[in-house]
C-alpha cells in the first residue's frame, strides 16, 4: 500500500516489512482534520492484518510534528449538534484505538510542537523518540473543551498524578519534563540522530522472531493492569506454551541451541 502524492495530507508506504505513515501537512503544522483522521484511519486498518509488517514508524514533514486539532476542523464542529459531535468523536476515537491495538511495534519520532491530539499518537506509541527541541501541551481546557478521546492513553502513559497537573493547567511540558514523565522515551540533540536512532530501533525489530514480537505485544496489552492471580498465571502458562510449538518458535530455539543464525535473519538480510 502506498500512497505518496506531495498533496495527500499524510504519506503511506510499506517497504521491506516497515510501515510509514508521515504527517503532510507542513503548511498548517500538521494539524488533524476530519480528512487526516479518515486517511490515518484507512491506512492502520488496511496494514492491521498484513502479518509480513514488522513495525510501523510515524512522523512528521516540517518543524511541527502535530499542532493539535485543525482550525478549521474546529470550527466545524462547533456547529455540529451533539450526535453529529458525537459521530466526529468516534472517529477520532477508532484512529486512536487503531494505533493502540497495533499488532507490531509503533514508533513515533517528534519535533518541534506535539499539541492536543498528538498527545494522543505519541502514548499510544511503544517506543517514542524526540529532538530537545519538543515540546509538549495538553492543550484542551484553553480552547475550552477537554482531552477526552486521547486521555485513556495519555493517563496510561504519564499517571494520573502528571495528568492532573499538565491536563488541567494546559501548561507547556518541556522535552526534559516529557522523558521524565514517560511521554517519551529517548531524546536527541539532533532530529537527524533521532532520525538514525529510529531505524537503528528498525534494524532490531526486524532480528526478532515477527511472530514472537506481535505476540509479545499482545501479551503485555493482556497483562497490563491485571492483578496476578491463578487466572494470569494460567494465561501467560497458555501464551509460551503456546509460541514454543509455533514453527518460529521451535526455529528459534533450534538456531540458538545450535549457534546459527535463525531463518528469519537470514530472510532480512537477503531482501
Amino acid at each position: 500500500m502506498t500512497n505518496d502524492t506531495h498533496t495527500s495530507p499524510v504519506q503511506t508506504t510499506v517497504s521491506e516489512g516497515i510501515a510509514r505513515l508521515v504527517l503532510n501537512r507542513p503548511q498548517k503544522r500538521n494539524a488533524f482534520d476530519d480528512a487526516m483522521i479518515a486517511t490515518i484511519t484507512s491506512a492502520l486498518q488496511g496494514w492491521h492484518d498484513d502479518d509480513t509488517i514488522q513495525a510501523l514508524v510515524i512522523s512528521a514533514q516540517g518543524d511541527t510534528f502535530c499542532a493539535g486539532a485543525d482550525l478549521g476542523w474546529m470550527k466545524r464542529t462547533a456547529k455540529l449538534d451533539y450526535e453529529a459531535n458525537l459521530a466526529d468523536a468516534q472517529g477520532l476515537a477508532q484512529m486512536m484505538k487503531l494505533l493502540d491495538s497495533f499488532p507490531a511495534p509503533v514508533i513515533t519520532l517528534v519535533q518541534g510542537s506535539a499539541f492536543g491530539g498528538a498527545l494522543g499518537i505519541i502514548c499510544t506509541s511503544d517506543i517514542v523518540l524526540a529532538s530537545t527541541d519538543a515540546r509538549f501541551c495538553l492543550s484542551e481546557v484553553k480552547l475550552g473543551i477537554i482531552p477526552a478521546v486521547i486521555s485513556p492513553y495519555v493517563v496510561r502513559a504519564m499517571g494520573e498524578r502528571n495528568a492532573r497537573r499538565y491536563m488541567l493547567t494546559a501548561e507547556l511540558i518541556s522535552a526534559e519534563s516529557a522523558l521524565s514523565m514517560n511521554i517519551i522515551h529517548h531524546l536527541f540533540d539532533e532530529q537527524a540522530d533521532a532520525a538514525s536512532a529510529v531505524e537503528k530501533l528498525v534494524a532490531t525489530i526486524r532480528n526478532n522472531g515477527p511472530e514472537a514480537t506481535r505476540a509479545c505485544k499482545q501479551l503485555i496489552a493482556d497483562i497490563s493492569g491485571r492483578e496476578i492471580d491463578d487466572e494470569l498465571l494460567q494465561l501467560t502458562s497458555n501464551a509460551i506454551a503456546e509460541i514454543r510449538n509455533t514453527p518460529e518458535g521451535q526455529e528459534g530455539l533450534g538456531a540458538f541451541l545450535e549457534k546459527r543464525t535463525p531463518s528469519w535473519q537470514k530472510q532480512a538480510g537477503e531482501e
